[in-house]
């Protein structure tokens, strides 16, 4: 991670300011016991949330006072394009930059910002916005239907390039990967940047949680209106996990294609059933990669 010194412009956050030590030797057999315990001493809690208007909800963009040395929440809203595949940036907002921010704080020792009220303090920002450079980590949904700006193009790579992470989830089939691939590209040419498939002793896969492989989690509706994981039928049958290193092998981009892991998050509450198979393994991983990206 470079120090201020080392950079010219402003810099991503050292990753130093963050707590994020726990204890390694917890067996993964344990996160359902204490994701359930989690659960239930959070029943109320989550009960007032289900019962906010997920699409009435107001955005919540960075103030002077937001960042001040714990854990935010960052994602990022952008246009959509014209030719995607997808939603929009908005998916699963906020209920699950709520709650993932919550499990991050309880089973781990990170802390996290909470405002007024004592909610996280989660909020949303451009790519041309300079908050993002105060967030070790941020979050797209959706990116098959993405659209990235050439200035927005600029600052994406300048924040990569200088320590920060970036992380795109709930994109399905052949097509939404071809389209994030060839806006990825005006970030992180190609020709410099190769993606590639995350090998399976990758540090993400044990940061704490001992994870076997990718959990193709589809979201709640799509689970309950079908019985299956895959949205896009055959062409979605394999959740991947791909990345993007920096030059000197730091993971910077993490893309889960054919995987929802934000509806985990958002719909913890919602079914029992999703919960224990999708919300259980998407906190695991989860919070795997947002220990990674707070410590490298």
């Amino acid at each position: 991670m470079p120090h201020a010194a080392d950079c010219e412009g402003t810099c991503v956050p050292a990753r130093a300011a963050y707590n994020t030590k726990m204890g390694r030797n917890r067996w993964q057999t344990r996160i359902a016991v204490a994701m359930l315990l989690v659960a239930l001493g959070a029943a109320a809690v989550s009960a007032q949330r289900r019962g906010r208007g997920r699409f009435f909800e107001a955005v919540k963009s960075p103030t002077p006072d937001t960042f001040q040395g714990s854990f935010n929440f960052c994602r990022i809203m952008f246009s959509m394009a014209p030719d995607g595949d997808g939603g929009g940036w908005y998916v699963d907002y906020p209920r699950a930059d709520v709650n993932l921010s919550i499990r991050l704080s309880e089973l781990t020792k990170t802390r996290i910002s909470t405002d007024a009220s004592g909610e996280p303090d989660h909020v949303v920002i451009a790519l041309t916005d300079a908050a993002l450079f105060e967030c070790p980590i941020v979050m797209m949904t959706e990116v098959g239907n993405a659209y990235i700006a050439p200035q927005e193009a600029v600052k994406l790579r300048e924040y990569l390039e200088k320590g920060g992470f970036l992380w795109a989830d709930d994109f399905w089939g052949s097509y939404a990967w071809e389209h994030w691939e060839q806006e990825l590209g005006k970030v992180l040419p190609p020709n410099e940047y190769k993606i590639f498939e995350l090998p399976k002793d990758h540090p993400i896969f044990r940061q704490q949680f001992q994870i076997a492989s990718v959990t193709q989690i589809a979201s709640i509706n799509h689970w309950a209106s079908y019985g299956n994981t895959s949205e896009r039928g055959a062409d979605s049958a394999v959740p991947h996990a791909m990345g993007v290193a920096d030059k000197q092998g730091r993971l910077m981009v993490l893309m889960t294609h054919n995987t929802d892991f934000g509806d985990s998050w958002e719909r913890e509450g919602d079914d029992p059933t999703y919960f224990y198979n999708f919300s259980v393994p998407g906190y695991a991983f989860g919070i795997n990669v947002l220990l990674y990206a707070l410590s490298h």
